[in-house]
């Protein structure tokens, strides 16, 4: 006869199961993380072309966090340092130029992937 402790301890691990394992397989990969940031980094771009700097600046400043999570390589570092750069010149306001920084980075974090 399992005691009462033991029941309840089999009970708690098995709930601790159906929980904990989604959580596990909820972390993205670095592909994935590439991949927020590209569509982030789109999203930049879209909102640069309206003139939306503070817009655009937000979009790049998550997907230079995504960026940042996606592992590394040459197209990856050029996609983090035009994210960054887009972020200094829509700060500034000049939602051209940093458009066209966003544009590249979407351009190089498309080829890391």
């Amino acid at each position: 006869m399992i005691s009462r402790y033991c029941r309840a301890a089999l009970i708690v691990g098995a709930l601790g199961a159906f929980v904990s394992v989604p959580m596990v397989n909820a972390h993205p990969t670095a592909t994935g993380n590439v991949s927020e940031a590209i569509d982030h980094a789109k999203q930049a771009v879209a909102h640069g072309k309206e003139g939306h700097a503070d817009e655009l600046v937000k979009h790049a400043e998550t997907a230079l966090e995504f960026a940042k999570m996606g592992g590394r390589g040459l197209e990856l570092s050029e996609g983090i340092h035009h994210l960054k750069e887009a972020i200094e010149h829509g700060k500034a306001g000049h939602a051209d130029v940093a458009t066209e920084h966003a544009e590249a980075a979407v351009q190089h974090l498309s080829e890391a992937k």
